[in-house]
């Protein structure tokens, strides 16, 4: 029997690519890793294994991740924490515990100088992953396309989307990824090293807006405006300074082309073309 062992479970990816892999592998061969096991709690009635782990508790990591062929390994999201040295944690815990294969969700356009801030801890981590002695997979997703609900701003009151810098971004459904993350596992299909998982188009935050107008049946305009004036008007508006220069740095990769390119790899693990962002773009205007 082939073990899988998925961690975040109780997160958003993480738990979305249980539910995918649990269409495709029996629930004995697939466990969990959370910090609160009663949130997994869903999978557990189905028969999934619920393990206890906390990336900042290294002592819990190698039992969790006991007799895992396979692990995904979800990256933190918290942009407080000191990401890297959580993932070096996990992958320290994944050579203990003799795991086969790690799977570490990544980002489109992890490299050192990119300005945007994850995109530098995936790429510490991948170079973690390098020297671990571990044979390891990296799938860069494209920028989630969720995130455009806050990252196109308050257009509705406003009637203009106005971002600090603008570029081509490959937005991906997190739930396409999620269904190609479990496909991955299931299939033993990892690539050694990067695979990147995008969408099949990128357009601009200015195509974004005309998208969002048409949609929206009414007038949208667009603007790039002084990144200073950008981070002022967002801690106006009640965002935290640092969190305001945080998204500053996606609006400025997306502009030095971290997140311009597109691969067909997603749609051939789905079988099919993934979710356009004129669909995405609808659902947000519905909201």
């Amino acid at each position: 029997m082939s073990m899988i062992v998925i961690t975040g479970a109780t997160g958003a990816l993480g738990g979305a690519t249980v539910d995918q892999l649990l269409q495709m592998r029996p629930a004995d061969e697939i466990a969990v890793v959370a910090r609160d096991p009663g949130k997994a709690a869903r999978f557990a009635a189905r028969g999934v294994d619920v393990r206890t782990g906390d990336y900042r508790d290294p002592g819990s990591l190698p039992a969790a991740f006991e007799g895992a062929d396979q692990l995904l390994l979800v990256s933190s999201n918290d942009p407080t924490a000191d990401a890297v040295g959580l993932h070096r944690n996990a992958i320290d815990a994944a050579v203990r515990a003799g795991v086969g294969r790690i799977l570490y969700t990544s980002h489109q356009g992890a490299a050192p100088d990119t300005p945007f801030g994850p995109g530098r801890d995936h790429a510490a981590t991948e170079q973690l992953l390098a020297e671990s002695g571990v044979a390891w997979t990296s799938l860069r997703n494209g920028f989630y396309a969720h995130s455009l609900q806050w990252l196109l701003g308050p257009w509705r009151e406003t009637g203009v989307v106005s971002v600090p810098a603008d570029g081509p971004v490959s937005w991906t459904g997190r739930e396409d990824l999620a269904e190609a993350a479990a496909a991955l596992l299931a299939t033993h299909g990892a690539d050694d090293g990067p695979v990147t998982l995008t969408a099949s188009a990128a357009p601009t935050f200015e195509q974004i807006a005309d998208m969002v107008a048409a949609r929206a049946g009414r007038p949208i305009g667009f603007e790039v405006v002084d990144e200073d004036e950008w981070v002022a008007a967002q801690v106006a508006a009640g965002q935290q300074e640092a969190m305001a220069r945080f998204s500053l740095g996606m609006y400025q990769a997306a502009e030095r082309g971290f997140f311009a390119g597109t691969d067909p790899r997603l749609a051939t693990l789905l079988g099919r073309e993934p979710r356009t962002v004129p669909q995405l773009i609808a659902e947000i205007v519905a909201g």
